[in-house]
């Protein structure tokens, strides 16, 4: 007996109807009442698993951002640690500005690295448009 994955396991699906033999037109008509419903339910099966995926995926989410916090505390005490740790051999305040600024010259650095994947140039689909470019010479010389 066919059962209902999505609802309940141990729930049946709709009988046949009494009207329905083993011909042709009755499995046809079988068919035709079955094939909808099967339709719907993998869609409401999709959609429960899209769902379970993008929860998932929030909580991911949080986890990162919330590490991504605790890892920016970690590095402003290993930098504080630094200062410091030079501040034994000069005076604190100039301890604290080379450490400054050497964390400002990195982090441009970085951040000018990163900002050049953001070029127009980067986004472009190129194998894609190439693909699409091959295609259309190939209709060319198909095409009198």
């Amino acid at each position: 007996m066919n059962r209902d994955p999505l609802n309940n396991p141990g729930t049946p699906l709709e009988p046949h109807a009494p009207n329905d033999d083993g011909s042709i037109g009755g499995l046809l008509r079988q068919l035709m009442r079955e094939v909808p419903e099967l339709f719907t339910k993998e869609l409401a099966l999709a959609k429960a698993e899209l769902q379970h995926n993008l929860n998932t995926l929030k909580a991911g989410t949080a986890a990162v951002a919330a590490g991504g916090v605790v890892l920016l505390a970690g590095f402003i005490i290993l930098l504080l640690a630094i200062v410091y740790g030079l501040a034994t051999m000069m005076a604190p305040w100039l301890a604290a500005l080379i450490v400054g600024v050497v964390t400002l010259i990195v982090g441009y650095v970085m951040l000018q690295s990163g900002k050049k994947q953001f070029d127009p140039a980067h986004l472009t689909p190129d194998r894609t448009l190439n693909a699409m470019q091959q295609d259309k010479e190939a209709l060319k010389r198909k095409l009198p």
